[in-house]
């Protein structure tokens, strides 16, 4: 299947146009600021692209940026506007023809930007084999990867992978494709429709508890939407099963307790973040207001009191006393799966 993916990638597909479904696209238009940085990538990049988020978390100025399956670079090159000239972004990609387009616009972007020196570098290698890249552990403040863990044979690997690389308080933010089920095995053997991001996609549940073995023990779902798949002969193929784009943020905190609990804390957001002067959406359940206090649970206070968000938040109260489970948790399910085929509509995922 690893072979399929690379012949699917590197030779079948040519354009972004040539893709049969709309799994490996992202739906609506980016925010200003966004649209300005993706408008500055070679035209050569932007046409190969293959994707179905925007993984450009808040707050990376400085960072070290690590993007898995990163292709002809397209989100490498807004990151590297992202980070700055101070910060750095490796790509890695398993296919040699992507590569090779991503490498040769180094120079072109470089001077694009600015830069004296670029600070994009790109490396071959597998998502399950990146502790053979010569990367050193607890070394990258982000990683990040746009539809291509569902492509991974070894998908466990990516993670736990992921997750050593990370330093203490670093953040994996990445969007992909899940299913409400379990891909049956007919499906999972077709190489076309697992090119297309659909037949490797995870079943929602069985990703929870693959992010918490890994490490990531609270999951934050932060947008979310149904997949349509219009052509009706993949359709028919997939019968009930139902497809969504989701983007996930997992923080590297080995504090983080397996359930929401309230130790009488909350947070006032100071308005300093840039891009988002008002509001800081931390994830789909956590929309923080400037200026105003907001009770959250001891993992919500650890995922921005011990991680480079810190510095934009007032914290309150001491978390020495406990007064059980934190109001609205306990549900694990990122979607309402029968409402969400017909609205998109989410519940909660863990957290208030």
């Amino acid at each position: 299947m690893r072979e399929a993916v690379e012949t699917y990638y590197g030779s079948v597909l040519e354009h972004s146009r040539d893709l049969k479904t709309n799994a490996c696209t992202t739906a609506g238009a980016p925010p200003t600021h966004l649209a300005d940085l993706l408008g500055r990538v070679h035209p050569d990049i932007t046409s190969t692209y293959y994707g179905c988020g925007l993984v450009y978390p808040h707050e990376l100025a400085g960072a070290r940026v690590l993007d898995l399956g990163c292709g002809t670079g397209r989100d490498c090159y807004v990151l590297s506007q992202l980070v700055g000239e101070h910060g750095s972004v490796t790509g890695v990609d398993m296919t040699d023809k992507p590569l090779e387009t991503a490498q040769r616009h180094i120079d072109y972007h470089t001077e694009l930007f600015g830069y004296v020196q670029p600070n994009v570098e790109f490396k071959k290698g597998l998502l399950e084999k990146l502790d053979e890249l010569g990367l050193e552990p607890g070394s990258f403040d982000v990683i990040v990867s746009n539809c291509v863990i569902n492509l991974a044979v070894d998908k466990p690997a990516v993670l736990r992978h992921a997750q050593r690389l990370l330093k203490d308080g670093g953040e994996m933010y990445f969007a992909d494709v899940y299913a409400d089920r379990r891909i049956p095995a007919g499906l999972a053997a077709d190489p076309v429709m697992y090119g297309e991001c659909l037949s490797g996609a995870l079943y929602w549940n069985d990703f929870l508890n693959m992010a918490k073995q890994a490490g990531f023990a609270d999951p934050r779902l932060v947008a979310d939407s149904p997949i349509a798949v219009r052509d009706e002969a993949i359709a028919a193929r997939l019968g009930g099963l139902r497809f969504y784009s989701a983007t996930y943020r997992l923080f590297n905190l080995a504090e983080l307790e397996p359930a929401c609990e309230d130790y009488g804390q909350a947070v006032i957001y100071r308005g300093t973040i840039d891009h988002a002067p008002d509001v800081f959406v931390l994830d789909k359940h956590h929309s923080f207001e400037a200026g105003r206090a907001f009770p959250v649970c001891g993992n919500t206070w650890q995922m921005l009191r011990d991680t480079r968000f810190a510095r934009h938040f007032e914290f309150v109260g001491a978390g020495d006393s406990h007064f059980g489970i934190f109001d609205g948790c306990g549900i694990n399910i990122p979607f309402d799966t029968d409402a969400s085929a017909e609205t998109g509509a989410a519940v909660a995922s863990g957290c208030c």
